[in-house]
């Protein structure tokens, strides 16, 4: 019995301690490599993060007790989210780019050929006509013209998002404006039928806080606007109102109207709604554009509703003067 207890013993020791020495190695070998892996995995970590580090941020501190794999999954992840996502924002970027080039292109190729056609004729024996020379010289002059608008409200465009245009805000009554701007342009709305009106009677001032200049020719922009597009007799109405820190103004006609579709794009630079017709009826394509960047500029919102062979509201807001 001993002997056989002894034999047992004397296998069982021996099994137990290789056992323990396999365990001990497994895990003193698995620690081995799990160090040595994490300490590769750490430096490509710290890397990435000193990759995506802006200037002036201090690097992100590793602690090797974190599971930096799922560290590394999400920042991959991340990584890979924010390149699809620039890499889209190039795409439209590029887009962008591409249609409005086309856009300069086409609205300046077309006062070009005219004043080629113009001038040529003349030089062709029309400079001697004076049924035909003063005419002509006049059609060529009003494409020049149209040129120099494009340029002009481009630089404008250009000027505010540099950021280079300063605004020089100061107290003034914004119905007093209205109203000067419209007198302004009475000729142009009687010549379409148009009348210019307020909604109320507006005896007291609304006084506000802006550049007076830059708001002149945000409303006569829109003014413009509304009679280009506006029914064989139309009415173009502008109205306040008090939003407890700012002024809303609205400027409302009963005209054709605008398809909901076209609206998200109606601000952007040559976007036009219906282009052979705008065209017809004259403007830069950039009004609209420009009326965004003024009203942007201070800080304010504009927004447009509209229904097809109702009327269109343009309205915007402005600082209340105190």
């Amino acid at each position: 019995m001993e002997f056989v207890f002894h034999k047992a013993y004397t296998i069982w020791v021996p099994t137990v301690v290789i056992i323990f020495t396999f365990i001990l190695s497994f895990f003193l070998f698995q620690y081995t490599v799990e160090r040595f892996i994490y300490r590769k995995i750490k430096l490509i970590y710290k890397n990435i993060h000193q990759l995506k580090l802006k200037k002036g941020q201090k690097p992100k501190s590793v602690d090797l007790n974190t599971d930096i794999i799922s560290e590394v999954n999400k920042d991959v992840e991340a990584w890979a989210k924010d390149q699809k996502e620039e890499i889209e924002y190039l795409k439209n970027l590029e887009n962008y780019r591409r249609e409005f080039l086309g856009n300069v292109s086409h609205e300046l190729k077309t006062p070009i050929f005219n004043i080629q056609g113009y001038i040529m004729t003349l030089l062709e024996g029309g400079l001697e006509d004076e049924k035909v020379n003063r005419v002509y010289l006049e059609r060529a002059e009003k494409s020049v013209e149209r040129m120099v608008n494009i340029v002009e409200d481009l630089e404008i465009i250009t000027q505010f998002e540099s950021g280079q245009l300063i605004l020089h805000k100061e107290k003034f009554d914004i119905v007093e404006l209205a109203r000067d701007t419209m007198t302004g342009i009475q000729y142009s709305a009687e010549k379409s039928n148009v009348k210019l009106v307020f909604k109320d009677i507006y005896e007291k001032p609304i006084p506000v806080k802006a550049d007076r200049e830059a708001i002149q020719k945000v409303l006569s922009n829109l003014f413009v606007n509304s009679i280009k597009y506006s029914k064989p007799i139309g009415e173009t109405k502008v109205s306040f109102y008090d939003m407890d820190e700012n002024i809303l103004i609205e400027v409302s006609d009963n005209g054709i109207g605008i398809a909901q579709e076209h609206i998200p794009r109606l601000f952007e630079r040559f976007y036009r709604v219906e282009r052979s017709r705008s065209r017809d009826i004259g403007g830069t394509g950039l009004g609209l554009s420009i009326v965004k960047h003024i009203i942007e500029a201070h800080n304010q919102t504009i927004n447009v509703r509209s229904t097809v062979g109702i009327g269109t509201t343009f309205g915007f807001t402005l600082s209340k003067a105190k």
